[in-house]
């Protein structure tokens, strides 16, 4: 039997218990993510994603034609937001029939999308190509995820942006396992609840073949980011204040200025937000 490019590109990142990802034939997954990637409040969330990174890279009128990565894209339902705004928009998945939904979707929409399967820790673009490369949802899930950011990194130009949404360590309350308080527990003990999830125990997860094996903090991608030189702003930093009422200012602006605040708002805040400036 020949191989597909998927079963190639999904032999390029194993799990965490040394087997490779699947990702190709879990049908529960694959009707999940084709449902939920079109209800409301994930458009709302791409669509104020899109707002926020263009309002970071300049405004309105701050730049030009923009080329974008989105690595992990899923169905690609947030190719819609920049390119209607006129932008360039590039979408990678592992999972062939994510991507071929993908492209069903934008042929029908009239959109002039390009999606194709490929693995984040081979990214296929050139050195300084990119102006904003996306990683949504995707670091928890990939072991190798110092790889994956190295190559975002790669592929930016000057004073382009990284845009990382994933699990928190910090906030207990999570989606990933069906255990209480689980981004708590010890490296050790989460490996093995992973272990169990992806043999005997498949109940634990929510999508047993696809469970987070990593959890971040802000702080910690910070600091992995920032001997690239990288400039990193947390959710507090990216709140566009301008449109909230009074009190919501004196609150954002109190925040803002506390960094106890702002760890407590971490930790009560179930992802964690970053997005990080290449320098120019």
């Amino acid at each position: 039997m020949t191989e597909t490019t998927t079963d190639l590109a999904a032999k390029t990142i194993p799990s965490a218990i040394g087997q490779d990802w699947d990702t190709s034939s879990h049908e529960d997954f694959y009707k999940y993510y084709e449902k939920q990637s079109l209800t409301p409040a994930t458009m709302a969330r791409f669509k104020d994603a899109t707002a926020m990174l263009l309002r970071i890279m300049g405004g309105p009128t701050g730049h030009g034609r923009l080329d974008i990565m989105d690595v992990g894209c899923g169905a690609g339902s947030q190719s819609k937001f920049w390119l209607e705004r006129g932008h360039k928009y590039w979408g990678l998945d592992i999972n062939e029939p994510l991507i071929l939904l993908a492209r069903r979707r934008a042929e029908i929409e009239g959109l002039d999308a390009r999606f194709d399967v490929g693995t984040a820790t081979q990214l296929p673009c050139a050195d300084a190509s990119v102006d904003i490369c996306l990683l949504p949802e995707l670091l928890e899930h990939v072991d190798d995820w110092q790889s994956c950011v190295s190559e975002a990194a790669r592929i930016l130009r000057p004073n382009g942006l990284l845009y990382i949404n994933t699990s928190s360590r910090l906030c207990p309350v999570q989606q990933e396992f069906n255990l209480p308080l689980y981004s708590w527990y010890p490296a050790a003990l989460k490996r093995h609840f992973v272990k169990l999830s992806l043999t005997s125990k498949p109940a634990l997860a929510n999508f047993a073949k696809y469970p987070a094996v990593n959890w971040f903090s802000f702080y910690q991608l910070q600091r992995h980011l920032a001997p690239s030189g990288f400039t990193c702003f947390d959710r507090f930093a990216l709140i566009d204040a301008s449109a909230k009422s009074g009190i919501a200012k004196m609150v954002i602006s109190a925040v803002r200025s506390s960094s106890l605040l702002q760890y407590v708002g971490q930790v009560m805040t179930p992802y964690t937000l970053v997005v990080a400036r290449k320098p120019g």
